[in-house]
């Protein structure tokens, strides 16, 4: 387990949550519903020609990103993520649960993405390729900088040690 991680901030089966600040990015990200939720009413207006259309267009726009927001603070709130000796987990969502486990034996290679506001946020995103299909890749958004370098290493580690084990003596 992380061991730079204090035992508040993971559960009994330790999943880890997504750091606190990393919220406002999937704020930002839920904010994306807005353009499509403002030109639905905005088209509709326009077809039906009822007067003042941009009325209509920003109710939308405010209902789209209030939405967005929603869902961006629902995303945030239910993704965590879970590393144990036999690979790394991650769990999404809560009515509707999608969990993804990798192996640590299916692991290729590892990448770290920090874009702009990530980098200001101190955040990253841990891109775990495996093997099998083309593009194949679990991708972890928004984890705290030093997690993903961790996390990275420890997978990296255990993959070579795993190699080491296979080499014929």
């Amino acid at each position: 387990m992380n061991a730079a991680l204090p035992a508040a901030d993971h559960d009994a089966d330790g999943w880890q949550p997504l750091p606190r600040r990393a919220r406002a990015l999937f704020l930002l990200g839920g904010l994306g519903f807005a353009l499509p939720a403002a030109l639905v009413p905005l088209l509709l207006a326009g077809a039906l020609d009822l007067a003042g259309p941009g009325r209509y267009a920003l109710a939308g726009a405010l209902l789209g990103a209030a939405f967005g927001v929603w869902r961006g603070d629902r995303a945030w709130r239910y993704t965590h993520w879970r590393l144990d000796a036999d690979g790394f987990s991650l769990r999404r969502g809560r009515l509707w649960r999608a969990e993804t486990r990798v192996p640590q034996s299916r692991v290729q290679h590892l990448d770290l993405r920090r874009g702009p506001l990530q980098r200001r946020y101190g955040l990253a995103t841990l891109v775990i390729h495996t093997a099998g299909t083309r593009h194949s890749a679990v991708a972890v958004p928004c984890l705290d900088a030093a997690d993903a370098e961790r996390l990275r290493d420890r997978l990296a580690r255990q993959r070579d040690e795993d190699d080491d084990d296979d080499a014929p003596a």
